[in-house]
């Protein structure tokens, strides 16, 4: 099939890659978004899916708008059966919407989370299982029919990382099942979603990454792993400053929070928070390691990263640096 290949990030890029190699549905051009500033420094840099398609020799455009009379004829002139869509970050709306089959990728079992970080709030809200749903992709958000879907189990230790990587090459395959069937003038039915069991997974914000001890250790422990590596949790420190945290593990019930008479006390579970200062109050040190005293539970910070510095293990980081001291 001749097609036209619409995505923006890593996990877009990788489909984007498995398209290429199919041969037979290799996309005859791509569109991404613009070149965006980054990093510390803001500097110009490419989507991912700008990067893969330059190094697989695709015809490339970055359009401002998707939907302008412009962008609209450039698409037109690539003649395509189909237009794949996948994190492609942008509102896709008419005439594009009626003048072609959209199939839109998304890592998820819809109706549940729809949205711009479906694979990350799935870990955050402790689900044991996600997937992947193909469908066709209309004015609502991620509302269209679905025409393939298969569920992919979240384990204990998955990170986002392991997860989408596991959910990118599901999402290969089922996109691949649903090209062929097409192709070959069986194309599969589209089937409307159900009405109930609709959740919105919202984009990552920051109040997201920051570790909030008010809240139960095991709800955090699932938000750095959810935010690991690509976005990264974080956590106050009673200076205001934040700590990024890159691995963490819950304690085990008969292992309780030492705090030397030195330290800052520890919050109460159940006492109301006020303030970022109160927040900052659960970290402490035991033995060189970092613990976060949540209500209830502690949760170990095992892997954090300062500001402008690089990932460490937090003993490295207690004896490189120690905590600050409240002002």
């Amino acid at each position: 099939m001749r097609l036209v290949f619409l995505g923006t990030t890593d996990f877009a890029a990788a489909i984007l890659e498995r398209l290429a190699q199919s041969g037979a549905h290799r996309p005859a051009l791509v569109l991404t978004r613009p070149d965006r500033p980054r990093g510390r420094g803001r500097k110009l840099a490419s989507p991912p899916v700008a990067e893969r398609a330059r190094s697989l020799g695709i015809a490339l455009e970055q359009p401002e708008r998707i939907n302008d009379e412009q962008t609209v004829e450039l698409i037109a002139s690539a003649q395509p059966d189909a237009v794949v869509v996948c994190a492609f970050g942008a509102l896709i709306k008419e005439p594009l919407l009626s003048a072609y089959e959209l199939l839109n990728v998304h890592p998820s079992l819809l109706p549940r989370w729809r949205g711009a970080a479906p694979i990350e709030r799935a870990i955050i809200a402790g689900d044991r299982e996600t997937g992947v749903s193909i469908l066709r992709l209309t004015a609502g958000l991620d509302s269209g029919p679905v025409c393939l879907a298969r569920g992919e189990p979240i384990a204990d230790d998955d990170t986002y990382g392991s997860l989408a990587a596991r959910l990118c090459a599901l999402s290969a395959e089922l996109l691949l099942r649903v090209l062929d069937l097409t192709a070959a003038r069986t194309p599969p039915a589209f089937v409307e979603q159900a009405e109930d069991g609709v959740t919105y997974a919202e984009k990552i914000e920051a109040d997201d990454r920051t570790l909030d001890p008010s809240r139960p250790a095991v709800e955090l422990e699932r938000v750095v792993r959810a935010l690991q590596p690509h976005i990264g949790a974080r956590v106050e420190l009673a200076d205001g400053t934040m700590l990024g945290v890159q691995q963490a593990a819950l304690l085990g019930e008969q292992e309780p929070a030492d705090v030397a008479p030195s330290a800052p006390p520890a919050i109460v579970p159940g006492a109301p928070v006020v303030d970022s200062a109160r927040r900052s109050l659960g970290i402490v040190e035991r033995d060189g390691r970092l613990l976060l005293q949540c209500a209830p539970g502690v949760l170990e910070l095992r892997v954090v990263q300062p500001p402008g510095g690089r990932a460490m293990d937090a003993a490295a980081y207690l004896r490189g640096r120690g905590l600050p001291v409240r002002p």
